[in-house]
């Protein structure tokens, strides 16, 4: 698909390294102006990624291999069930990389509110947020870490759609140890598909621009 200023493209299941293979590749081709800005939504085999920030202590500590990755923030996991996004667009001079990252939390509470789950923003932790209720602590639904590299961004968000959050037991996520993680499938109690979310996501990409 293709809006009037971004391209979209839905690989389906694409194993981890080659997505990043991809990616390095469209941008390039943006950075060189030979394509227009892009995002590639997909989902991934079971697989946890390290950003630059990962300290030791938040591996899987049952030797389970971690992708490290040139993206910020700490580790994360990305399996079946979870839509991830990467945006690769010029951002406007001069570069500012928390405007984007906010504009990429906006996208990501705009479409839970669509799909009927409230969430926020948490001071000093990005992403996008269930708040503490009578279920639980904070916990997060989306996760983001990016990188800008030449004016063109990298990487992206990831939102549990209907993934097993059981993966999440096995490591600290984003080296957060005081929060918990959820999907919409949980919040909402029926089954929320990556293909019921994907045409919602697609609609309020223009937030990313």
């Amino acid at each position: 698909m293709t809006t009037s200023t971004l391209t979209v493209l839905r690989p389906g299941l694409v194993d981890y390294r080659e997505a990043w293979t991809e990616q390095r590749r469209l941008h390039d081709a943006v950075v060189a102006g030979d394509q227009p800005d892009t995002i590639l939504l997909l989902e991934h085999p079971s697989v946890f990624t390290a950003g630059k920030r990962t300290e030791p202590a938040d591996r899987p500590m049952d030797g389970t291999p971690v992708v490290d990755v040139d993206r910020g923030g700490k580790i994360t996991w990305h399996g079946p069930g979870q839509l991830v996004g990467y945006p690769i667009l010029r951002l406007p001079d001069p570069v500012d990389v928390v405007a984007y990252v906010r504009r990429v939390e906006q996208l990501l509470i705009d479409v839970c509110a669509e799909l009927g789950v409230a969430t926020g923003r948490v001071e000093g932790r990005s992403g996008a947020w269930v708040r503490a209720d009578d279920r639980g602590p904070d916990r997060k639904i989306a996760a983001i870490g990016i990188r800008v590299a030449r004016g063109v961004t990298q990487h992206g968000f990831a939102l549990n759609c209907d993934c097993d959050l059981s993966a999440y037991d096995r490591f600290v996520p984003c080296g957060i140890r005081d929060a918990g993680v959820t999907s919409l499938s949980a919040e909402l109690g029926r089954d929320v598909t990556v293909a019921e979310v994907l045409p919602v996501v697609e609609k309020h990409l223009p937030t990313l621009l």
